[in-house]
């Protein structure tokens, strides 16, 4: 198989997400899969083993989930690109429910806004979260009812979970105005508040999940009182909590066993992933077997068997069982890829860890791409995230047309602690293009990377590192692909989604009006005039996350200035575009780099 075809096999190839099932009827289950050539929602019948598409929407489906008692199965539409003349912004929508075994949708009657949570209880309720330019709320529906207002705020706010009786609501909020450190509220079902968490300063509290126990309060939650994320557990009624203290290093998460008797464990340590089992009564930890390499989700069945989607960069996707089945296969495997390399680099904050693709039959020093990581989804906005040891196709792709990829899990990544993580404030951009910088000189120096052939690229937050890279180290970088960036973090204020405002706010300490230095400071439209690189951007006609009218004006700013940007135009935004448009936009650049560079 030619180079060009292996790649995009791997994009083609149906990808499915880990099967989420009711919890009162577990042989019901939804996930989200590609087959149909882009992201839809999928309802899978385990007792019978047949499937059934829920959703078909021009360019895909990001959120679903399915009720306790498995007869509903809820999705979020938006209306994109303001077809209907009716002032929505892109990207609002509203969440509608399906039977499970097919049926009318029933969308709830609220206005569109942006999504933020969903938690669904056994007597059919529904807490949503949702976001607008009035602010956040929180609201209550249930069936044969309007919905009802229980929360609302100007500051970010979004569910985190309901109790499975539909008496109590975790909601995450920042209403003293640090979205990227949130306090933690439990409210009743008639919006009164019960308890609330919140650890100070620079101490998030995140709400996790519910016991999955009818009439158990406890609530999973996850804190940094230690300099990292651990859980506890929270019982918000009569305040008691139980910090779960273990004896590992790197990260950690967790979700509830069935029983409410047992925590899963998720364990992440330098892009890696493992599963333990750690039981409440004794406090005894058990590892899980699991290959080397990346869970990116997991959950525990009622019989105690944990099921997880993992992969690692030389291996393809699979959805696996601790017993060592194959749970769910969606059809064809893409073809493998090259295992990692991890190296560290000594940088101006401390060690730096990064990740190294070379390619086969290729001499060093090879050509390169510093590939930049965008946002996580489901974050609301900000440089959070981690370069892993997870299946990438973007990444295999650069390798089999003979590049080396190198991804930075510079300051602001999550998986290093909390310091790490937080350690932008007051120079956004600059302080993550500074490690950039000095694993780049470490690279050029052990004769990884070719210093007259090297390429920065990123996707959202990335391909704004890549623009501001390429203005503030112009001698450093011989071509930059950037595909949907913030190019001006003022401008890009004024038209983004509000959960990303009210990321902007945090991370550069309040808004374009109360800060324009740091706005301007951080802002790749700023350095322009400097740009010397050849550059490719990539942006959406309806991607609220990365307005494409701020990209605009740094392409006119480029042209004042005698340069040029060539620009590929595409209709979605990054998250829920076709596979065959991602595929386009991969082979748009890697004809750019291989043009620019002069590689064979």
């Amino acid at each position: 198989m030619k180079a060009e075809e292996r790649w995009q096999a791997r994009f083609r190839a149906p990808r499915v997400t880990l099967p989420t099932w009711a919890r009162q009827a577990p042989q019901r289950a939804v996930y989200r899969g590609t087959a149909s050539g882009s992201w839809e929602i999928y309802a899978w019948d385990r007792a019978s083993g047949q499937t059934r598409q829920v959703t078909d929407r021009p360019h895909g489906t990001r959120y679903g989930a399915i009720d306790p008692t498995g007869q509903w199965i809820w999705w979020f539409g938006d209306v994109r690109g303001d077809p209907d003349g009716d002032g929505h912004e892109d990207g609002h929508g509203v969440w509608s429910r399906q039977p499970f075994g097919g049926g009318p949708d029933e969308p709830l009657a609220m206005p569109p806004g942006h999504p933020c949570g969903l938690a669904l209880a056994s007597d059919g309720a529904a807490a949503v979260g949702r976001s607008s330019r009035d602010g956040f709320e929180i609201l209550l529906a249930r069936p044969g009812s309007e919905p009802v207002a229980l929360y609302h705020h100007d500051e970010y706010a979004a569910v985190a979970d309901m109790s499975l009786d539909g008496s109590l609501i975790a909601v995450n909020h920042s209403e003293h105005g640090d979205v990227l450190h949130p306090a933690l509220r439990v409210i009743r079902a008639n919006g009164s508040t019960v308890a609330e968490l919140n650890d100070g300063p620079g101490r998030g509290v995140t709400g996790g999940r519910f016991a999955p126990v009818p009439g158990d309060r406890r609530l999973l939650v996850l804190h940094e009182r230690r300099g990292r994320r651990e859980p506890l557990v929270w019982d918000p009624i009569t305040g008691e909590q139980r910090e779960i203290w273990l004896r590992v290093r790197g990260e950690i998460s967790a979700d509830w066993y069935d029983d409410g008797r047992a925590l899963l464990i998720i364990h992440t340590q330098r892009g890696r992933t493992e599963l333990l089992r750690y039981d409440l009564a004794g406090g005894g930890l058990t590892p899980i077997e699991s290959p080397h390499g990346v869970i990116e989700a997991a959950a525990p069945r009622p019989d105690g068997t944990v099921e997880y989607s993992w992969s690692s960069a030389s291996h393809p996707p699979v959805v696996k069982s601790s017993n060592g089945h194959v749970v769910f296969s969606p059809g064809r495997t893409p073809p493998p890829s090259v295992p990692l390399e991890d190296i560290d680099v000594e940088g101006p904050g401390g060690r730096i860890h990064a990740l190294v693709s070379r390619p086969e039959r290729v001499a060093a020093p090879y050509p390169t791409v510093f590939l930049l990581r965008t946002v996580l989804p489901g974050f609301c906005g900000g440089p959070r995230g981690q370069d892993d040891d997870s299946f990438q196709p973007q990444v295999a792709a650069w390798v089999d047309s003979g590049f080396a990829v190198i991804r930075v899990n510079h300051r602001g990544s999550d998986g290093y602690g909390s310091a790490w993580r937080d350690a932008l404030r007051g120079d956004v951009g600059h302080i993550e293009l500074a490690d950039v910088a000095a694993v780049r000189e470490w690279a050029v120096e052990h004769g990884i990377a070719d210093p007259d052939r090297l390429v920065l690229a990123g996707t959202a937050w990335g391909g704004y590192l890549t623009l501001l890279a390429l203005g503030t180290q112009p001698k450093s970088w011989t071509a930059g692909i950037a595909a949907a960036p913030i190019a001006d973090h003022a401008a890009a204020y004024e038209d983004e989604a509000d959960c990303l405002r009210a990321a902007h706010r945090a991370l550069l300490g309040g808004s374009p009006a109360e800060v324009p230095e740091r706005y301007a400071a951080s802002s790749p439209i700023t350095y322009a005039d400097m740009v010397e690189a050849p550059l490719l951007i990539l942006t959406g006609a309806n991607d609220p996350r990365c307005p494409q009218r701020q990209v605009d004006r740094y392409v006119r700013a480029l042209a004042d200035h005698g340069r040029e940007a060539s620009v590929y135009r595409y209709g979605t935004g990054p998250g829920t575009s076709t596979v065959e448009e991602r595929v386009h936009r991969m082979a748009a650049s890697i004809d750019f780099a291989v043009r620019t560079l002069g590689c064979s």
